[in-house]
């Protein structure tokens, strides 16, 4: 079933709500109720969700941590009446899982056109069932490149995954970020769950959309839609929008907007280029919170050179992590950033998700892609970059939220590991392109 994208520009401005909407509209529509973020489990560190930031053309867009997106999300979807767009890498079957399950399933009962794509191999140990349920209630449901040749209906790619994460309500509400639809995922936003106490609970972010920019994500959720229904080039599932408003000189101009990277893995992916482009020309401050860190020796450099020339380059990596072999790898860069004057945070207790960056408290990165070869190589990714000071500020304060949970590493202490684990950071680093 092929996905037709409403009109945009003159018309999506007159269809989309006022620009300055009334906080209960938002509530309704977005999920913006501020609250608390308490993660079970973990520590509770008191982030209160802040309020929503206007962008120029009218667009409000929302900070979210942990569960307080997923909660977002799922009122979202419970208040949608026309159509509903779901793009995500994980979707799980335990009970977060089936709780958006059932709620798609419920929707699509109501008439509602439900379109929802999963990544193969992400969402390997989903139960069939519970997609074969939803497929049943009329959930319009794509596979993303299936792990199994005999189940593709196009060419077998196994090494690139969809690894985006974005929802798209109505045409008028888009969330995008790092989180899946999981338990581990959902923080303060609580759902009974047997073996809570097992769940390891996951640090991450989000942003909600409210405004003409929700239709441009839509866009982006449509060429992937296309790409999974009609097969083709990879490069189809590309969609850009704005990425010129990233020049040389982006941080210090007047203005509130946003640019789109969905991005495919291809030579010409722009990427790289932007976030060499972000790096290169910051001039006060780079503030990094990422889940994978292993880049290649340029993009290093880059933060190297950055440190040097009196850039205060932050650093916010995990302690824990899901893949052990990223720690490490992130490790071994440690010494060459550290005498560089990079700051490095490792953040403790959580499993830190996250990947976003703020250039100059003025431009930020968030979405679903990761500082590694994967993100950039191999993956289908996601980013919204936000030009926007009052945004920039409220990420500033996020981070210095995460210090309070975060141990700095320091450049003697660092030089005094030992030889054994210097061997395998060497020896990780080098295959860091296959993780």
């Amino acid at each position: 079933m092929d996905l037709v994208v409403p009109r945009t520009d003159e018309q999506a401005r007159a269809d989309s709500p006022p620009a300055h909407c009334p906080r209960e509209q938002s509530e309704r529509g977005a999920g913006m109720a501020a609250g608390i973020n308490i993660a079970p489990g973990s520590d509770d560190d008191g982030w209160i969700v802040p309020d929503p930031v206007p962008l120029d053309d009218g667009t409000l867009v929302q900070l979210y941590k942990d569960g307080e997106a997923l909660r977002a999300a799922y009122r979202a979807i419970e208040q949608a009446r026309r159509r509903i767009c779901l793009e995500v890498y994980i979707f799980a079957d335990d009970e977060t899982g089936q709780a958006f399950a059932e709620l798609l399933c419920r929707k699509a009962n109501q008439g509602v056109q439900v379109y929802v794509i999963y990544d193969s191999f992400g969402s390997l140990g989903t139960d069939r069932q519970m997609l074969r349920q939803m497929h049943r209630s009329g959930v319009h449901l794509e596979v993303f490149h299936p792990v199994y040749p005999w189940e593709c209906r196009y060419s077998w790619r196994p090494f690139n995954r969809d690894h985006r994460k974005l929802l798209v309500i109505d045409d008028e509400i888009a969330g995008l970020g790092g989180l899946n639809v999981g338990r581990e995922y959902a923080g303060s936003w609580v759902i009974y769950q047997r073996d809570a106490d097992e769940c390891d609970f996951w640090r991450d972010n989000a942003i909600g959309i409210r405004g003409p920019m929700a239709r441009h994500f839509l866009r982006a959720f449509a060429r992937s839609w296309h790409y999974v229904t009609h097969g083709g080039r990879i490069r189809t599932a590309e969609f850009n929008y704005n990425l010129e408003a990233i020049d040389n000189d982006a941080a210090h101009k007047p203005g509130n907007q946003m640019s789109i990277l969905a991005s495919v893995p291809t030579l010409s992916s722009p990427l790289r280029p932007v976030l060499r482009s972000l790096f290169a020309n910051a001039r006060h401050s780079i503030q990094m919170t990422m889940a994978y860190f292993a880049p290649d020796d340029e993009l290093i450099a880059e933060l190297c050179r950055a440190a040097r020339r009196g850039v205060r380059v932050q650093l916010m990596l995990p302690a824990r992590c899901d893949v052990h072999a990223l720690i490490i790898a992130a490790r071994s860069f440690y010494e060459t950033l550290l005498s560089a004057g990079v700051e490095i945070y490792e953040r403790q207790t959580v499993v830190l998700h996250a990947k976003t960056m703020t250039i100059d408290g003025a431009i930020t990165v968030i979405g679903s892609a990761n500082l590694d070869y994967r993100s950039i190589e191999y993956n289908l990714e996601l980013s919204a970059i936000i030009h926007s000071r009052q945004f920039g500020q409220q990420m500033h304060a996020l981070f210095a939220n995460d210090m309070l949970y975060a141990r700095r590493i320091s450049l003697s202490e660092w030089r005094k590991r030992p030889m054994s684990d210097r061997l395998v950071q060497w020896a990780v680093s080098r295959a860091r392109y296959l993780l």
